[in-house]
């Protein structure tokens, strides 16, 4: 937006642009996108409107005030050149964009007016030159060009939103269709049109997530787009199984849970990008126990500077009401009685405390003394102390626990089990793995709202809910799976099936680890609030965002493009085929080696070896197609010929 870059952010932009002192222009920057174009603008500005108010200067700083001027008036143009192009191209939006072109322009060929030393008007009798004498209007020249050129960015910005409302309006049609479809044939063609908007879907609101500069919406996309990359594997394996199972309960409500929790993502994402929210929806989240803790020590503390006119009434319930919301860590039947007897001790303890501290602080008040008195100071102490080894206590029980919770899980004994089950077409097995399984998932969702209590900021809180939710939906999908495959033991589709719905289980397990990390990190004070998207590599992988983001991308793909593959070769006759094989094993291979690097500690060296390695596989793969071999050409149809080339040129990329 200007010629030179500021070099450092001027005072009075802390928060935004827009928001400081005298140049406020109404308008709410919600990205960082806008507020990182206006910042070099701001600063130049700044910078002629603070200059000292010495009737006369040098030629020097008079010819450097008009060089910044002509460079903002010259950015301005280039600006407004290509708001006016955006203008033609967005008819709904072309007039209000117009309009604020054409205020942009005018104010920045004021401010060059302003500052031009050879303008006559500018002349001392003498010919010398002097630096604007009109202040006033440099000042009202300014306002209205950071409000007319944020407004052009945010009604810019109105552009990418409703790119995204119309990529999922796209994405819920061929969904309806998906939902609707009743052979495998037309299921296939829908769904490689699905798996391309999905994609297209996923890079637009991943863009978006990291523009965002609230934290907690950012927080709220991260979880919205996790759920649907989960869900678009279990909506392709739930959805084949209903086809070749079309009379099974079991397969029937796993499919119809996938579209309906697709369905509330996507509506998610909508309304964290327009920043609307169903009635009665405040997006408000509930009073987390650390935040009241932090909010109680605070009050506590301030009372040693101030004997502000505090009703003691309101300390004692505020403490009350954090009491009864320990109650979800003492009446938790997976606490141990050790674990119980601590935090009621220190429960009793803090409370006694407060009350000596109300009672130092009414005698205070009742001999009008202006400082804390000694006996106060200390009540204060003791009282902050004892807030804080509770705080410490109920973290150290939360972490605990989840700690032990991912040890006993790292096995995966009960998804093994019920696989297992589940392969021997074993019913009353299932059902008896399934009452652990159950057991299980009300153990971590516990947990979670454990952890939720302690995360330390509101994105990591907003995380726990989500894992919460995730492993509230999964457990019962998971058990549904299994009875599918118990039903129909030699269905290889019922048995993907289940195998998806546990690595989604499994992927989870993952995030969480992730998670507990964070907010140990927190409550260390070693990061502040953590930006994670869920679907990004896991533990071990340290690489840049944009690394971050485009494995994400290719891993969506990939995957989508060898579930494609798979559905292609359920259609082919001769399932012995040599050629059915091989294809169905590399494109399987691709995406496992895009898991493996996923989770592997250095995945860009992996990439560039193993990765280039596919590459040479599918090119003798694909040399063997000029073969006169009619069984290999009528099974490398146009269709599955183009997933497979399509892998070739991710892998290769």
């Amino acid at each position: 937006l200007a010629a030179e870059p500021a070099p450092h952010r001027p005072a009075g932009m802390a928060s935004s642009p827009c928001g400081s002192g005298n140049f406020d222009c109404g308008l709410e920057i919600k990205t960082r996108s806008v507020e990182q174009t206006l910042v070099p603008l701001v600063s130049q500005i700044t910078t002629l409107i603070n200059h000292k108010d010495k009737p006369k200067k040098s030629e020097k700083t008079l010819h450097a005030i008009q060089k910044v001027g002509q460079a903002v008036s010259a950015a301005v143009g280039r600006f407004v050149a290509v708001g006016e192009a955006i203008a033609v191209e967005n008819e709904e939006l072309k007039e209000e964009i117009g309009l604020a072109c054409f205020e942009a322009r005018r104010a920045g060929n004021a401010i060059a007016q302003l500052t031009d030393v050879v303008n006559p008007e500018h002349l001392e009798t003498d010919g010398r030159s002097t630096v604007f004498s009109d202040r006033s209007g440099m000042v009202k020249a300014a306002r209205m060009l950071l409000s007319s050129v944020t407004k052009v960015l945010v009604l810019a910005d109105r552009i990418v939103i409703k790119q995204i409302i119309t990529s999922r309006n796209k994405v819920l049609v061929t969904l309806e269709q998906l939902e609707r479809v009743t052979t495998f044939q037309e299921f296939v063609h829908i769904f490689s049109q699905f798996g391309n908007e999905m994609v297209e879907f996923a890079h637009l609101t991943g863009d978006r997530q990291n523009d965002l500069k609230d934290e907690k919406k950012k927080a709220r996309m991260a979880a919205a787009r996790a759920v649907l990359e989960k869900c678009t594997m279990m909506l392709l394996t739930a959805s084949k199984t209903c086809l070749r199972h079309p009379d099974c309960e079991s397969a029937r409500i796993n499919k119809d849970t996938v579209f309906h929790r697709m369905r509330y993502a996507l509506e998610q994402v909508i309304e964290i990008v327009t920043d609307t929210w169903p009635a009665g929806d405040s997006q408000v989240l509930p009073v987390s126990l650390y935040a009241g803790i932090k909010d109680f020590k605070v009050r506590v503390e301030s009372l040693r500077d101030s004997l502000y006119p505090l009703p003691y009434e309101s300390m004692a319930a505020q403490l009350e009401a954090m009491v009864e919301q320990i109650e979800d860590f003492t009446d938790s039947a997976y606490t141990s009685h050790e674990q119980r007897e601590g935090i009621l001790q220190l429960c009793h303890l803090t409370r006694q405390h407060t009350q000596q501290l109300i009672a130092d602080w009414t005698c205070a008040q009742s001999v009008k003394a202006k400082d804390a008195t000694e006996e106060m100071e200390l009540s204060v102490l003791k009282t902050c102390q004892s807030i804080s080894e509770l705080r410490r206590e109920l973290h150290k029980v939360a972490v605990g626990r989840a700690t032990d919770l991912l040890k006993l899980h790292s096995d995966q004994l009960t998804l093994q089990t019920l696989k297992a089950a589940g392969n021997e077409g074993n019913l009353e097995a299932v059902a008896e793995y399934a009452r652990t399984m159950n057991e299980q998932k009300e153990q971590l969702v516990e947990t979670c709202r454990l952890l939720c209590h302690i995360s330390g900021t509101e994105p990591l809180e907003i995380t726990c809910i989500h894992a919460e939710e995730t492993f509230h939906v999964i457990g019962p999908q998971i058990i549904s799976a299994a009875q599918t495959l118990a039903l129909h033991p030699s269905s290889k589709i019922a048995k993907e099936n289940l195998d998806v719905f546990c690595e989604s289980w499994e992927s989870q397990l993952c995030d969480m680890a992730v998670l507990l990390r964070e907010i140990n990190d927190v409550f260390e004070g070693r990061r502040g609030d953590k930006r994670t998207y869920l679907s990004l590599p896991r533990p071990g992988i340290v690489s840049d965002p944009q690394e971050q983001t485009t494995m994400a991308k290719l891993g969506l793909e990939l995957r989508l493009l060898t579930s494609d593959v798979d559905s292609e070769v359920d259609r082919w006759e001769d399932q012995e085929h040599e050629v059915v094989r091989q294809s169905q094993s590399i494109s399987s291979m691709a995406y496992s080696m895009y898991l493996f690097t996923r989770y592997g500690e250095q995945p860009s060296i992996v990439s560039c070896s193993v990765l280039l390695f596919f590459k040479h596989l599918f090119t003798i793969f694909f040399s063997k197609a000029d073969d006169d071999d009619d069984a290999l050409k009528k099974f490398l149809s146009t269709v599955i010929y183009s997933h497979l080339l399509d892998m070739c040129k991710l892998m290769a990329n």
